[in-house]
């Protein structure tokens, strides 16, 4: 079907019903949204397919599949000042399930049993790792190695809520309608707030409605004014700033 014959059954329909709003068509659906009221009808649809939190989600994702991965292969290496041949290496890395450990035992966890008990719902990092031991530089492996505890974000790939139905979300004491996209740390649910910011220790050159202009070094301005309320000179203070 091309363009044309579409266009012309969405005006049929409107047709058969005078009070119905017009159906959208490919040419009003690529033509720009020039109006601001216009634009308030993207929010359902947005909020629809993309919803409010699914980039919190996209980037723990990428973090626990790949970027973890990078930065450890990136220092996987600690060798001894004096001497290279001692050294420790991270061969691979991954975050497991959520899980405590109890009696020596680990024990799966849930969001819902984080909140009531003040835990923090946070999963085992597990690396295999190597290192040398002795004046003979024996090369020891262990795998399977716990180096730490990272928090878990809800509904991301390893959260045990992730892809369960409504039926599971019940029994684990979970709201259906809950997007997730936040932690629990001892029992308190905390969010990490997504900002937009000027690149940092750069300055920023703009004018106002009279044409003159202006410099503002940002994410050092607030101290630079308080350096010179402090009774420092302002060129000292410029200088100081224009060094780092």
């Amino acid at each position: 079907m091309s363009v044309a014959d579409d266009d012309r059954e969405c005006a049929e329909a409107a047709a058969k019903d005078p009070n119905a709003l017009p159906a959208p068509t490919y040419k009003s659906l690529a033509s720009p949204v020039t109006k601001p009221v216009d634009k308030f009808a993207l929010l359902p649809a947005f909020l629809k397919v993309r919803g409010l939190v699914k980039e919190h989600i996209d980037s723990f994702n990428y973090f626990i599949t790949k970027g973890i991965r990078n930065i450890v292969k990136a220092n996987n290496r600690i060798e001894a000042r004096n001497d290279p041949s001692i050294f420790l290496r991270y061969n691979s890395v991954r975050v497991a399930a959520p899980s405590v450990q109890v009696e020596y035992i680990a024990e799966n966890i849930t969001p819902h049993f984080c909140r009531l008990t003040d835990r923090t719902y946070s999963a085992p990092v597990i690396a295999d790792i190597e290192w040398t031991v002795g004046k003979q530089y024996d090369l020891k492996r262990k795998s399977q190695f716990i180096i730490g505890y990272l928090p878990i974000m809800l509904r991301s790939y390893t959260c045990i809520l992730n892809g369960k139905d409504e039926a599971e979300l019940a029994r684990y004491g979970e709201c259906p309608l809950d997007p997730g996209g936040y932690f629990v740390v001892k029992g308190t649910e905390k969010v990490i707030l997504i900002q937009e910011q000027l690149s940092k220790n750069r300055i920023i050159i703009d004018t106002d409605s009279k044409g003159r202009s202006h410099s503002l070094l940002n994410s050092l301005f607030t101290y630079c004014v308080y350096l010179c309320c402090q009774g420092v000179a302002l060129c000292q203070v410029i200088q100081w700033a224009l060094l780092l």
